[in-house]
């Protein structure tokens, strides 16, 4: 009988230690999604359609991560103080605007939260909270208006949008304000009655910017449409 129940444990305790293992590798959190050099599917073409509309990718949208695909990555994260090893990990997905556990490539809105408050920072920092919520509110019109790309990521990386993704300024830490700001642009606050530009007329020297109709002035700020 000593024998029998000995064998009756030793079987019940390999059957909570096979529960704990499934518990332990079933809730063990997943690796975010990384792309680089050979991966292919959805998302890598949603890399290229992104890199290619901001002029870093010019080969096929095929969605396979070959060395164009990976050269175009590597010079979207030197432009943009990333680490530059080719290989679209957490954050150069979040850069671009990607989700890194989607395969859709859609952005989520912490991830947007966080571009817009970059580009706020960068572009007003200084500037009175309104006039920053302001800028947050100008990149939000150009998601919605046909004239620009219908991203975040889109209007934010686009050629030429925005002096500060060239400058340096974009890399600079991002400030407690700029966060609430992008919070509430994002919420559909609009300080800048609708523009779709701004402009610091002090320091512009672009004379198309000057003949575009203005809205309202906020700080340095000049908004137009």
């Amino acid at each position: 009988m000593h024998r029998d129940f000995r064998r009756c444990a030793q079987i019940a305790a390999l059957f909570l230690a096979n529960i704990v293992l499934i518990l332990a590798i079933t809730a063990a959190p997943a690796h975010a999604a990384t792309y680089s050099y050979g991966s292919s599917g959805a998302t890598v073409r949603t890399i290229q359609e992104k890199l290619s509309g901001w002029g870093y990718y010019s080969g096929a949208v095929d969605g396979i991560y070959g060395s164009r695909t990976r050269d175009a990555v590597m010079a979207f994260q030197r432009k943009n103080g990333l680490a530059v090893d080719g290989i679209a990990g957490p954050a150069t997905l979040r850069a671009i605007g990607i989700s890194g556990g989607s395969s859709g490539g859609s952005a989520s809105r912490d991830e947007n939260s966080y571009l817009l408050a970059r580009i706020i920072s960068a572009e007003a920092r200084g500037e009175p909270y309104e006039g920053q919520v302001a800028v947050g509110a100008v990149v939000m019109n150009r998601v919605r208006h046909p004239s620009f790309p219908n991203t975040i990521a889109g209007v934010v990386y686009q050629s030429g949008a925005f002096t500060a993704v060239t400058d340096g300024q974009f890399d600079q830490p991002i400030a407690d304000s700029a966060y609430r700001a992008a919070a509430d642009a994002l919420n559909g606050w609009d300080p800048s009655g609708g523009a779709i530009y701004y402009y610091n007329p002090a320091k512009t020297s672009n004379a198309w910017i000057r003949t575009r109709e203005v809205i309202k002035t906020i700080g340095s700020h000049i908004f137009a449409k």
